[in-house]
């Protein structure tokens, strides 16, 4: 039986009427010997699919807690609802878990964000790591709860044979280990003609574009304002691109950005022969930008694709987009 979710919902009022902390909440950087605790919030995953990941966490000096749900199935999810929240939430309040990385994306974090006890999640902070329907999560984290974190791969993406993975993929995956440990990243950025030039400076906030709409007129919707926005997502057709550009222009969403990242939209869904839309994405985020003047980047490293580098949301940072160069660096 599909697991509904029919519990108390402990962080339901927090949820509604939040009181958002006036500074943002930074993660302490992980050292040798720290724990990362790894969690199905959203699909399922096997304990054989999260291996690589194992081992490569271990090979990093990490200690690894695996939750319960992974191995666990509902369906397309990684449990019952009920079940992926308890172990999400029993990864939150281990004191020695430092950091947790969610073994997939797919479908169900919106599912279980309101039965979550967040209430310590302050004073006790630690980096949670994904994308894709992570993004979920980093909304309300950093919305909510001002709390920074980590938009980056997850246990599938983890190759089983390193050395034979593609540079960019291995790249992508390191920089998860560079960000836990504090380091600044290098992000291959390829200038791109469609780019708009300038500069801007502001906390990095954002996700799948997807996700990013579905989470307007709640309270984990993110405040853009005075912020970088970077967004991606794969498997859509171009009018759903539109639309959900639509939705961040008319929610005012793109009105006051300090910058526009554009990642990767990968696996389109071909245009209709008898109805082609006739935008690709370049057309339709110029078409909804043209009455702003923030730098503007596309092709950048973030995504459903092997070249999805880890993004320090809630951190600020500087976009320089020039016609020769781009690069996106944290500030202390």
């Amino acid at each position: 039986m599909l697991g509904l979710g029919l519990l108390p919902f402990p962080g339901l009022a927090a949820t509604i009427s939040p009181k958002s902390p006036s500074k943002m909440a930074l993660p302490p950087y992980l050292k040798k010997g720290d724990t990362i605790g790894i969690t199905c919030p959203s699909g399922f995953s096997t304990v054989e699919d999260i291996q690589p990941a194992v081992q490569m966490l271990q090979e990093w000096g990490y200690q690894v807690k695996i939750g319960d749900t992974v191995g666990k199935r509902d369906f397309t999810f990684g449990g019952t609802d009920a079940e992926r929240a308890a172990d999400f939430q029993m990864l939150l309040d281990d004191r020695s878990v430092k950091a947790i990385l969610c073994a997939t994306g797919g479908y169900g974090a919106v599912r279980i964000i309101d039965l979550l006890n967040l209430k310590h999640i302050r004073k006790y902070p630690k980096w949670i790591i994904g994308f894709s329907d992570i993004t979920v999560l980093h909304s309300h984290f950093h919305q909510v709860h001002q709390l920074a974190t980590i938009h980056a791969k997850m246990c599938g993406s983890f190759p089983k044979d390193w050395a034979s993975a593609d540079l960019i993929l291995q790249e992508a995956i390191l920089s998860i280990q560079q960000m836990l440990a504090g380091n600044r990243i290098n992000y291959p950025i390829q200038p791109c003609l469609h780019n708009r030039t300038g500069m801007g400076e502001g906390i990095l906030v954002g996700g799948n574009l997807r996700i990013l709409e579905n989470m307007s007129g709640t309270a984990s919707s993110i405040d853009t304002k005075g912020k970088i926005l970077f967004v991606e997502d794969v498997s859509e057709p171009l009018y759903n691109i539109d639309r959900m550009f639509c939705n961040l222009l008319r929610s005012g969403k793109l009105a006051h950005l300090k910058g526009l990242i554009v990642g990767g939209f990968t696996d389109m869904k071909p245009d209709s022969p008898a109805s082609p839309f006739g935008r690709d994405v370049f057309a339709i985020v110029k078409e909804k930008t043209a009455r702003f003047n923030y730098p503007i980047c596309f092709d950048f490293p973030v995504g459903h694709q092997k070249g999805n580098f880890a993004l320090k949301c809630g951190a600020k940072h500087q976009l320089v987009v020039s016609d020769i160069k781009v690069s996106l660096t944290e500030m202390s």
